[in-house]
């Protein structure tokens, strides 16, 4: 599936971007668990923090296609960069698509330039993959909404400063998830601890407290019990953007297996002319282009309309691929792929969170089982 010439130039734009300003930073911000906030601004610079913000806004309104590539290429740098903006984007999606005029105009501007930081609260430590069953209640006080309960796995939650929140009105009535918008400095919203990860290191994930919290009854982004049906039409875009991510991590494994196997030598030739690292590289490369086609394909239905089973089947299939294909290129390494001294040690460990964020790939077979079934 072709590129455009604009896309094209976009692609090759976050390349040299990748190449100057994320490669250099990447090691240490993976090692101290540090966010790398000046990568944050220069990508802010390229309009890349307004990529789901329409131009009206002053955003990059970037089409399905366009923000796959951006995804891949950013995640083939830097997999914590990449989660963090698509994030972001999750938030300035639901902003520009259930918010007020008035709400645009006061939070888009701003996040499209990277600043305040979006954060996308559904997850709790009891709901993950059944977001029914979330106990975050907002009650309604007169002209304000009071929240208490707990987030869970919050990526940006340090950093953000607007968080769309999923909370029911009624705790006991699962059918009254609704969508808000809460800034991060209101009072009685606590952050949680950081979490000390495998991979994805360098982004912050944490829970969110909300003791108390009051914000006015306009910050309700959608009506209420709408909140779910809301959050999974989003989630379509955010699971196109994960698989994007993963064949982003799984195509920089390749690339650095298949760098070390043409150097390598044993047995006096190159490891890539041994037969069973051949196959295994042929192996990688069928499947990581099987899931970039097919990732292209759910981004292209998803900009004709929401295509759930193509976005399903693309997370699925690449993120399983991102892990099969880091773990490959590690055994191609053999003990130095074992070493923080080479790449894929890190892709090993980044790719696994692929399967499990923004839906498992068991959610992911149950939603094209069930579409299957209509």
């Amino acid at each position: 599936m072709d590129l455009s010439n604009e896309q094209q130039l976009i692609q090759e734009t976050i390349q040299d971007f990748v190449e100057a300003e994320v490669r250099p930073v990447v090691d240490e911000a993976d090692e101290n668990q540090e966010f790398p906030e000046d990568v944050w601004d220069a990508l802010a610079d390229l309009d890349l923090t307004g990529l789901t913000v329409p131009e009206e806004y002053g955003g990059f309104g970037a089409d399905e296609v366009t923000k796959s590539v951006v995804n891949e290429e950013l995640a083939y740098g830097h997999l914590s960069l990449a989660t963090a903006l698509s994030v972001h984007a999750l938030a300035t999606s639901c902003i520009d698509e259930f918010a007020s005029e008035a709400q645009k105009e006061a939070w888009l501007p701003e996040m499209a330039t990277g600043r305040p930081v979006g954060a996308f609260a559904l997850s709790e430590p009891d709901a993950g993959s059944n977001p029914a069953e979330m106990t975050t209640e907002a009650r309604r006080e007169g002209d304000e909404y009071v929240i208490d309960g707990k987030k869970q796995w919050i990526t940006n939650g340090q950093r953000a400063g607007v968080v769309v929140l999923f909370a029911k009105t009624d705790r006991d009535d699962p059918n009254s998830v609704t969508q808000f918008l809460v800034p991060k400095d209101a009072e009685g919203l606590e952050v949680g601890k950081k979490e000390d990860k495998l991979g994805l290191r360098a982004s912050d994930t944490t829970s969110l407290l909300f003791d108390g919290v009051r914000i006015p009854a306009e910050n309700r982004l959608t009506e209420v019990g709408e909140g779910l049906k809301s959050a999974f039409s989003i989630l379509t875009g955010g699971r196109i953007a994960i698989a994007s991510q993963a064949v982003g991590v799984a195509q920089a494994a390749l690339d650095d297996a298949v760098a070390y196997a043409n150097e390598r030598e044993q047995f006096g030739k190159p490891i890539v002319e041994h037969q069973a690292i051949g196959h295994m590289l042929a192996d990688m490369q069928t499947n990581v282009q099987a899931a970039r086609l097919l990732t292209r394909d759910a981004a292209r239905k998803n900009d004709d309309g929401l295509d759930p089973m193509a976005a399903s089947m693309a997370k699925y299939f690449a993120s399983e691929t991102a892990v099969d294909v880091a773990s490959d290129a590690v055994q191609v390494h053999g003990g130095y792929g074992y070493t923080k001294d080479f790449d894929v040690e890190r892709y090993y460990r980044d790719a696994k969170i692929t399967t499990i964020y923004e839906g498992t790939s068991e959610i992911q077979k149950k939603i094209i089982a069930r579409h299957l079934k209509e």
